[in-house]
């Protein structure tokens, strides 16, 4: 799918990526949907749609992904309740094997995420996988989230790459766009990034289910 000898950085998102996003979406629509309607007195049917629109209205800005802003806009303790049920979070399949085997190869491992900074924390901690990255990059620390070109750029600042040289692994068919306008020359979709439910169709993009596709092609390029 790739020639790895003409790759040098591989960067990785996290949610959907990484991360089965399963407890992302349980946690915003379902647990914190329940605990709002618990605190505002409200049917939870209400609370859901209400929530929804609300998201809507600003998904893909970085307010979106941020734990600050929807911890003040809904009166809830969105980290407490994150920890409420910590227990979903699940590195996928082949994950640590790929990354293992990325750095035998020596490849540098990049995160690129737009979770916030008290989501990346608490996701480091439970799956210990900070160990098996060189660097974490955090879109809140550069003040734009993926979607924008500027992220590409500050990003370049800070952990200067070759766009030419670098695989870029998303779910998310918007930030692969964003990526793709910026000029990174290796673009993979993740066709499951939540494992409860079935796997997308990705006609825009080289797309794969998980790592596992990856690791041959990898494996072959160390001989």
């Amino acid at each position: 799918m790739f020639d790895w000898r003409q790759i040098d950085t591989v960067l990785l998102d996290m949610d959907g990526t990484l991360l089965d996003l399963h407890f992302d979406n349980h946690f915003w629509l379902e647990h914190v949907p329940r605990r709002f309607a618990e605190t505002h007195g409200l049917p939870e049917s209400e609370a859901r749609a209400t929530l929804l629109a609300r998201y809507q209205d600003i998904q893909g800005t970085l307010n979106w992904y941020c734990v600050d802003h929807w911890s003040r806009e809904l009166e809830l303790d969105i980290v407490l309740l994150k920890e409420e049920v910590d227990h979903l979070i699940r590195v996928h399949p082949h994950v640590t094997e790929f990354l293992d085997l990325l750095r035998h190869a020596g490849k540098r491992r990049v995160l690129v995420t737009n979770a916030h900074q008290k989501s990346l924390e608490l996701k480091m901690r439970r799956t210990r996988l900070r160990d098996r990255l060189d660097h974490v990059v955090c879109a809140h620390d550069l003040g734009v989230p993926k979607e924008d070109q500027a992220f590409w750029h500050r990003l370049q600042q800070e952990q200067p790459f070759d766009p030419r040289r670098t695989l870029f692994v998303d779910d998310s068919l918007a930030v692969l766009r964003s990526a793709q306008r910026y000029g990174i020359g290796n673009l993979l979709a993740i066709r499951l990034p939540d494992r409860h439910q079935a796997a997308r169709e990705v006609d825009e993009f080289a797309a794969v289910k998980d790592f596992a596709a990856l690791m041959p092609g990898l494996a072959d390029s160390l001989g």
